[in-house]
């Protein structure tokens, strides 16, 4: 049995982070009593702020004028650090010098998709994009360091480089995170499931799983 679910997210989202750990965790589970189930999720990009300059911007003033100074803006983040905490999952949040503009990082999901590359590497660039910006502090908006990160993830370096130099994709990458809005999305993650069901936020792995569970079960003969 397919199981589709469409991930709204972006890169730069520390719930979407969060969000990605207690998917994986929830399918990890389910995966012990549907072992039939063939899993496809497929990442829409959604763009936390669209007016982000290409080239980035510093991310601790971007979260103090966002949160209201610095104290706020740690209580923010400290709010995270502490809802991640169970799940195992850390974040650098002083590595972070550059709030990076996301379009490109979508771009790259985009293509490994596109190209069709495995469940498994696609699970893979993604974590991977997610650690180089909350836990290395990388800038995922610079078109070297996405190379770099495809190449970690068994891409040819130099065919990322001259993809990401192009225009190839681009404008569909950005109808596709405006149908998103046009959708009513608002906030990120956003888990689609079976195309049926709809669960909003970081929700806990439990909460996750029994959602899939329901969405596999709607629509199924009586």
């Amino acid at each position: 049995m397919i199981l589709n679910i469409d991930l709204v997210s972006d890169f730069v989202c520390p719930w979407c982070f969060l969000g990605k750990v207690r998917l994986d965790r929830a399918l990890e589970e389910l995966k012990a009593s549907r072992p039939d189930l063939d899993v496809r999720v497929n990442w829409l990009p959604f763009f936390l702020n669209p007016d982000t300059p290409a080239a980035g911007e510093p991310y601790r003033e971007f979260l103090e004028a966002k949160f209201g100074g610095p104290i706020k803006a740690e209580a923010v983040l400290d709010q995270v650090r502490d809802a991640a905490a169970d799940d195992g999952l850390q974040y650098a949040f002083e590595r972070i010098q550059t709030r990076p503009n996301t379009l490109q990082a979508h771009r790259l999901m985009y293509r490994a998709q596109s190209i069709g590359q495995t469940p498994a590497r696609i699970r893979m660039l993604a974590s991977a994009l997610f650690a180089a910006h909350f836990q290395e502090g990388r800038d995922i908006g610079d078109k070297d360091t996405l190379a770099d990160i495809a190449a970690a993830c068994g891409e040819r370096r130099d065919a990322v480089r001259a993809y990401l130099d192009g225009r190839e994709d681009l404008d569909k990458v950005k109808r596709m995170a405006e149908g998103v809005r046009k959708q009513g999305i608002e906030g990120v993650p956003f888990f689609i499931l079976n195309r049926k069901l709809a669960v909003s936020g970081a929700q806990s792995a439990a909460v996750l799983g029994a959602a899939i569970l329901q969405s596999l079960e709607t629509g199924k003969p009586s």
